[in-house]
């Protein structure tokens, strides 16, 4: 029989929350971000839980966070993460979601998190679920061990699915036979990547798709502790294995490609930020 695989995206399908946004009192505490930029992210987050981000809105987004985190320490926002990442993320991870990555695992299917957050968020958050896989944001580190500001891997939109399907062919997926979840319709393509596509928590466009081409639509509503799920949440520890690097720079071309077109033809294109989604 083929592989088969569930790919999740992460903000607002799995957790409840943007996962980079949520660290972001972390980071002012850890010295990272200024009082200032704290509050602004803070309201970013309220945003984007609100009513989402249309792509003209997440291309500011991505801009400013990617200008932000110029100049950090990569190991140092990867303690920050490490230290604070049950006590953030714990307590907002959907009880649905858990459940279906519990039912997918059982059912021999692999579980790979999707996400255009970034891999040091991404990563530590796909070990804790107990996915197989991760695919993320890859922001260029200096030689001083330091972000730039430039993204090496953008995990958004096209280049999501063609990191979906280049995985279909390394590691065999059946993509018909696949499974894919998310909130948002700029990940349109991923969903149409595979057999079985889901809708959760859908944004306006979404919902509309969804409905148009029956795709069933999930509400995820009940975020609970891991170790509060009856009966507990037990995956053995299985480290999230990072699959940006094995997509490749065509992927990311691919997604440079689409976006430098999106953007000559109109000004009012979308985009989610390398630490978002």
């Amino acid at each position: 029989m083929p592989r088969t695989a569930a790919f999740f995206d992460l903000d607002k399908t799995v957790i409840a929350k943007s996962s980079t946004l949520t660290f972001s009192k972390s980071f002012y505490r850890g010295g990272l971000i200024s009082r200032r930029a704290a509050l602004r992210t803070a309201y970013i987050q309220f945003v984007f839980l609100v009513g989402g981000a249309d792509h003209d809105q997440m291309e500011r987004m991505r801009e400013y966070l990617s200008a932000l985190c110029k100049g950090w320490n990569v190991a140092q926002v990867r303690e920050l993460v490490a230290e604070t990442l049950h006590d953030l993320i714990d307590p907002i991870i959907y009880d649905e979601a858990a459940s279906l990555i519990e039912d997918h695992h059982a059912a021999g299917r692999d579980v790979v998190i999707v996400s255009t957050s970034g891999a040091e968020v991404v990563e530590p958050i796909g070990e804790m679920l107990g996915a197989d896989r991760v695919v993320a944001t890859r922001m260029v580190v200096g030689e001083d061990g330091c972000f730039t500001g430039e993204v090496e891997y953008y995990a958004y939109g096209p280049t999501k699915a063609e990191a979906v399907r280049e995985l279909a062919a390394s590691e065999g997926y059946d993509l018909s036979r696949c499974f894919a979840y998310s909130d948002s319709a700029t990940d349109l393509p991923m969903l149409e990547a595979v057999g079985h596509p889901y809708a959760v928590n859908p944004d306006r466009t979404l919902r509309r798709e969804a409905t148009a081409r029956e795709w069933p639509v999930l509400v995820f509503s009940r975020p609970v502790r891991l170790k509060q799920r009856l009966p507990a949440f037990r995956m053995p520890p299985r480290p999230a294995l990072v699959a940006a690097a094995a997509v490749g720079a065509a992927a990311a071309t691919a997604g440079l490609v689409w976006y430098a077109t999106r953007r000559r033809r109109s000004a009012a294109g979308t985009a989610r930020s390398p630490l978002l989604n």
